[in-house]
C-alpha cells in the first residue's frame, strides 16, 4: 500500500529502488558458553575478523585518500584507532578466556561496557562517540560470520537505517547503493555534507522509516524535498522518471559552465576557490575553472601514520599543489589538528575532556613551535613555484596573529640567507571561526592580508550546537540572525579595509545560499569542488545590486523564518 514518509533533504537526487533495512546498531546476542577446549579457536575466530576489518579499512583509505571530502579520512581513522585499543581488545579476550563466552556474546558485553562509560559522562560531544563504537563493534560482528555470498553488497537497493558514519556512506556507495534514508541524522552533518559531496541522495530525520518500511519494499527517494513513498503508485514512478530526466538535462548544462566566467548578472565578477586536499582535489578545480584553491588542509600528511613529516615530505606535497594550479593562488592551511581527529604521532592530547573547546588549530601549532617552524618553512619554500597564501586555522586573538607572524618573519629570514627562491610577498590569513575573533576583528584585521570565514565551526560555537548531534538539528542552522549580523560585520570590516575575505565552510557550497551571501557583501567563495559548478550558476542567475539593495531587509529579519522568506523572495 503507498505511503509518503516525510524526512528531510540532506543531499539532492532522486533513487528508486528495493528497500535494505538494517535496524539500529544493537547486537541482539544470545549468550552463549563454549568448552575450555574450544577457546582459543574462539580467540583466532576473534582476532581473525578483526584484521579482516583492519585491511577493509586500510584499502578504503587508500582508495578513497583525497578523492572525498575530510570527513572519511577522520572517521577512518578514528574506528582503526578503536581496533588497536588495548581496552578493547583485552576485553574481549579476557571475556573469552575467562568467562567462555562465545565470541559474537564477548562483543556484546564489551560493548555494553563501554557504552555505560560513555554514556555516562557530562560532555555531550564524548557521549555521542558510542555511535563509533558502535560502528567498529559492527564490523567486527559482520566479519565473524562474513561468507563469500555476502561479498555482493547492496548494489541497486536503498539503505534503511537510523544513522549512517561518513566512513560507511563511502563504502556503501561504493558497493552500490543508490540512496540513504535515515530515521535520525542532520542535513548539516558530516554525512550529509559526504553525501553531497559524493551526489548521493540522503533524507535524514524520516522518523517513520524503520516501523513502516521492510526488505524488499519498493522505495521512491527525493533528496531533494525530503520525501520518501513506500509502494509507490502509476503518478510516483511518472515523477520519478520526470526528475530523473531533470537530473541529466541539469548535469549537461552545467557541464557547459567549466569555462564561462562566474558574473552576475549586472555583470560583477565572484571568484569561486576550491577547497583541497589532494592531487586529484587540485586537478578537478583547475578543471573547473576555480579561481585557485581557497582552503588546501595539510591534516592528511599527519592522519594515519606513526611518525610525523618532516619538512622535505611536506614541501614536495605543497609544491605540487602549487604546480597543480599553474599559477593560480593556492591557500594552504596550516595544521588543524586536535584529540578529535585520529592522531598516532602523539601529537594530539589523547584525552581531552572537550576536544572541540581544546588545544587544536593555531594553539596547537604555537604550543610545538619546532613542528609549527617545519611546516611554515615546507610552505614558503613551495611559494617559489607559484602563489601561495597562508590561513591559520583556529585564530581567537591578535597576540596569535603576531606570534605567527614574527614565526614566518623568521622562516622567510632563514630561508633566504640558505639560497633558497622564494615569493617576494606570501599573504598571511587568518580563519574566523571562534566568536571571539570575529567580534574582536578590529583589533587584529591590520595584522592580517586575508580572511576566510569557517562557517561550519562558527554556528556550531555562536549557537552551543553540535552539528552532529541529532537533537539540535533543528537549533544548528546557519539562518539564525545572530550569525548573519555577524557575518556582515566580518564582511563589511574586510572590505572597508580592503582585505580578501571569502567564505569557505559548508555554507559556500551551497547554492540556495549564494544570494544571502552576496548580498552581506561577500565577493569570494571557497568550495568542494563537486558543487562548484551548481554554485556558478547560482551567482550567474544573481543581480548582485538589487540583492544588496535588500541587505538592510535581511539584517533586520528576527527569526529563521523570515531569513527563509527573504530567500524565497531572490
Amino acid at each position: 500500500m503507498r505511503l509518503v514518509l516525510p524526512g528531510h533533504g540532506a543531499s539532492r537526487g532522486s533513487a528508486l529502488g528495493r528497500a535494505r533495512v538494517r535496524l539500529p546498531h544493537v547486537l541482539e546476542v544470545a549468550e552463549e558458553r563454549i568448552p575450555a577446549d574450544a577457546v582459543p579457536a574462539e580467540v583466532q575466530r576473534l582476532h581473525a575478523a578483526i584484521d579482516i576489518v583492519r585491511s577493509e579499512m586500510r584499502q578504503l583509505r587508500h582508495r578513497l585518500h583525497g578523492a572525498l571530502a575530510q570527513e572519511v579520512g577522520e572517521f577512518l581513522d578514528l574506528h582503526a584507532l578503536l581496533l588497536d585499543d588495548p581496552e578493547l581488545l583485552h576485553g574481549l579476550d579476557e571475556l573469552i578466556h575467562t568467562g567462555r563466552y562465545s565470541a559474537d556474546y564477548a562483543l556484546r558485553l564489551q560493548r555494553d561496557r563501554i557504552a555505560s562509560v560513555f554514556t555516562g559522562m557530562d560532555d555531550a560531544y564524548l557521549r555521542s562517540r558510542i555511535d563509533d563504537i558502535d560502528q567498529v563493534i559492527g564490523r567486527i560482528h559482520a566479519a565473524l560470520h562474513r561468507r563469500a555470498a555476502d561479498l555482493q553488497g547492496v548494489a541497486g537497493e536503498i539503505l534503511v537505517t537510523d544513522n549512517v558514519a561518513p566512513a560507511e556512506l563511502a563504502q556503501l556507495q561504493a558497493q552500490g547503493v543508490m540512496a540513504v534514508v535515515t530515521a535520525g541524522g542532520s542535513a548539516l552533518s558530516h554525512t550529509a555534507i559526504l553525501a553531497r559531496s559524493l551526489h548521493l541522495p540522503l533524507v535524514v530525520g524520516a522518523a517513520q522509516v524503520l516501523q513502516k518500511v521492510n526488505d524488499g519494499d519498493v522505495l521512491a527517494v527525493d533528496g531533494t524535498s525530503g520525501m520518501v513513498v513506500l509502494e509507490p503508485g502509476a503518478e510516483d514512478l511518472r515523477t520519478h522518471r520526470s526528475r530523473m530526466r531533470e537530473q541529466v538535462r541539469e548535469r549537461r548544462q552545467l557541464n557547459r559552465l567549466r569555462r564561462e566566467p562566474t558574473r552576475t548578472i549586472d555583470g560583477v565578477d565572484i571568484k569561486l576557490y576550491a577547497n583541497a586536499e589532494s592531487r586529484a582535489d587540485v586537478a578537478e578545480a583547475h578543471a573547473l575553472g576555480a579561481a585557485g584553491v581557497g582552503l588546501y588542509r595539510t591534516e592528511f600528511l599527519f592522519l594515519q601514520r606513526n611518525e610525523l613529516p618532516d619538512e622535505e615530505e611536506q614541501f614536495r606535497a605543497y609544491r605540487d599543489v602549487v604546480l597543480g594550479m599553474t599559477g593560480r593562488m593556492v591557500t594552504i592551511r596550516t595544521l588543524d589538528l586536535g584529540a578529535d581527529k585520529a592522531d598516532r604521532t602523539g601529537l594530539v592530547m589523547s584525552d581531552e575532556p572537550n576536544p572541540a573547546l581544546g588545544v587544536r588549530g593555531v594553539r596547537l601549532s604555537l604550543a610545538r613551535a619546532a613542528l609549527f617552524e617545519t611546516q611554515l618553512r615546507a610552505i614558503v619554500r613551495a611559494s617559489g613555484y607559484g602563489p601561495v597564501r597562508i590561513l591559520v586555522p583556529m585564530v581567537s586573538s591578535r597576540e596569535e596573529v603576531l606570534a605567527v607572524r614574527k614565526l614566518l618573519k623568521k622562516v622567510i629570514r632563514d630561508l633566504l640567507k640558505q639560497g633558497h627562491e622564494i615569493a617576494d610577498t606570501i599573504p598571511l590569513g587568518a580563519m574566523i571561526e571562534v566568536p571571539a575573533a570575529a567580534i574582536g576583528l578590529p583589533s587584529f584585521i591590520g595584522a592580517v592580508d586575508f580572511l576566510s570565514i569557517g562557517t561550519n565551526d562558527l554556528v556550531q560555537y555562536l549557537l552551543a550546537a553540535d552539528r552532529n548531534n541529532d537533537a539540535l538539528g533543528d537549533l544548528y542552522t546557519p539562518l539564525h540572525p545572530a550569525l548573519l549580523r555577524l557575518l556582515h560585520n566580518v564582511i563589511t570590516i574586510a572590505n572597508k579595509r580592503r582585505k580578501p575575505v571569502a567564505v569557505c565552510g559548508e555554507m559556500a557550497g551551497d547554492a540556495t545560499f549564494a544570494p544571502l551571501l552576496l548580498a552581506l557583501g561577500l565577493g569570494e567563495f571557497s568550495l568542494h569542488p563537486a558543487t562548484l559548478l551548481e554554485l556558478r550558476r547560482a551567482i550567474r542567475g544573481c543581480d548582485l545590486g538589487a540583492l544588496r539593495a535588500r541587505a538592510p531587509a535581511l539584517l533586520r529579519a528576527r527569526d529563521r523564518a523570515s531569513i527563509e522568506k527573504w530567500m524565497h523572495a531572490s
